[in-house]
């Protein structure tokens, strides 16, 4: 018995694929163990594996970090009507800032942390490279869970784009405007990896793949057409990673009973754009639907909902979409695959960071919808509710991707390499 440690980002995007591989290592013996910032503790003892703290931002209360991010949201919220060429001045400015001060502050820790839960393989989910983990002296696996293009290739729409998978002149002009603002937060970071023994990436550059392995999440229905394909020795794609949740039970609705059943969540950041949620759940009122709404923490800021809507703080999604015909989301990785995973269709309403690319691959794709997060009428959205409902080529794609995925069972087959990986065999 090995134990692997798991360090994801600070998200629950990364944070819940972890744990479906994490679950599946288990299953082969192996003991999983969890290295967090403190704000995402508990998450993962809900499921049962143990937890250790890294510091990764001045200490705060649990009520100021929360009031932190609160105020980081609700000042961006402007920012998420933005184009993503538009938004690089703004919040991925402001994010990527925010990222490197992580990488900063866990140097100081992570050491610690790493002497206390002695892995014998680290598995790190993250956009950076913390350079305790390749100090080490142990494996160490880098996980995509974003879009596959943090793995850049000439022929593919850079990170974050949201460009189609031809515009080359957006390619261009998309590189060039990231790096440009960008610049002089990489040259800090360039100054950091200097500090702590590591020869400084090119420009844009805030990470590189393990050489011993890398996973990406991203499956075969979507997967891009690379120019200089990935070497799959070091490179191991997976269907999606869902993980086990515990079960959840539909509720009687006070109206239309028996209708198509529509789940939405705009995720732990998104639900706090709660104006464009209330008209969400304004127009699906007006539908011959029933709604299953997220709206996160905020759910005293909302009235009594119409009657074929019901909300909620959480839910857990992959309980819920196997039950539901159609899912309205931001584009988060999770939910994305989530949504392939179980055949349903969807329509994405990105408002930052790689749901831009996510939306643009799915709609271009034929497996959903993408739409403004804002800019729609409940006509338009009516119109593409009903698309989702009665497509059938749609629904004919998203069958074979479903049957594809589950056939795979991605955290299997991650479980596997890892387990190759720490055994010396091959996959």
């Amino acid at each position: 018995m090995a134990t692997i440690a798991f360090f994801p980002e600070a998200a629950y995007g990364p944070a819940l694929n972890s744990v479906g591989i994490a679950q599946a290592c288990e299953a082969l013996g192996h003991k999983a163990t969890f290295i967090t910032a403190g704000d995402m503790a508990g998450t993962y003892a809900e499921y049962g594996f143990p937890e250790h703290i890294v510091t990764m931002a001045p200490p705060m209360g649990a009520d100021e970090l929360a009031q932190y991010w609160q105020t980081f949201i609700n000042g961006h919220i402007p920012n998420f009507n933005k184009t993503p060429y538009e938004q690089v001045g703004t919040y991925v400015r402001d994010c990527w800032d925010a990222i490197v001060d992580t990488a900063v502050w866990a140097q100081k820790d992570l050491p610690r942390v790493l002497d206390a839960v002695k892995p014998d393989l680290i598995c790190v989910d993250n956009v950076i490279l913390f350079p305790a983990i390749k100090h080490y002296g142990k494996p160490w696996v880098r996980i995509i869970s974003c879009s596959e293009n943090e793995i850049p290739d000439p022929d593919i729409p850079p990170h974050l784009s949201g460009c189609a998978e031809g515009d080359k002149p957006g390619f261009a002009a998309f590189e060039a405007h990231f790096n440009a603002v960008i610049g002089p937060i990489h040259a800090r970071f360039n100054d950091f990896l200097r500090e702590n023994g590591e020869e400084p990436y090119p420009l844009g550059q805030f990470f590189e793949a393990s050489p011993y392995l890398n996973i990406l999440l991203y499956p075969e229905a979507v997967r891009f057409r690379r120019r200089e394909p990935l070497d799959p020795g070091r490179f191991q794609y997976l269907e999606g990673s869902v993980r086990q949740d515990k079960p959840y039970v539909v509720p009687a609705f006070a109206a239309n009973a028996g209708k198509p059943l529509i789940y939405v969540s705009f995720g732990s950041l998104g639900s706090g754009d709660t104006p464009v949620l209330k008209r969400l759940i304004a127009a699906l009122g007006a539908m011959p639907v029933r709604a299953l709404v997220n709206v996160g923490a905020y759910i005293d800021e909302y009235e009594a909902p119409p009657p074929n809507v019901v909300l909620g703080k959480w839910f857990p999604q992959p309980s819920v979409i196997p039950q539901v015909d159609a899912v309205i989301h931001h584009g988060g990785n999770n939910t994305f695959t989530e949504c392939l995973y179980f055949g349903k269709p969807a329509i994405i309403m990105p408002y930052v960071w790689d749901g831009h690319d996510n939306a643009q691959r799915v709609d271009e794709t034929g497996h959903g919808i993408k739409m403004h997060r804002a800019s729609w009428s409940p006509d338009a959205l009516a119109h593409n509710v009903h698309r989702l409902l009665t497509d059938e080529a749609m629904a004919a794609r998203l069958a074979k991707a479903s049957a594809a995925m589950q056939a795979a069972h991605g955290p299997s087959t991650a479980a596997r390499r890892l387990d190759a990986l720490l055994n010396g065999t091959p996959a």
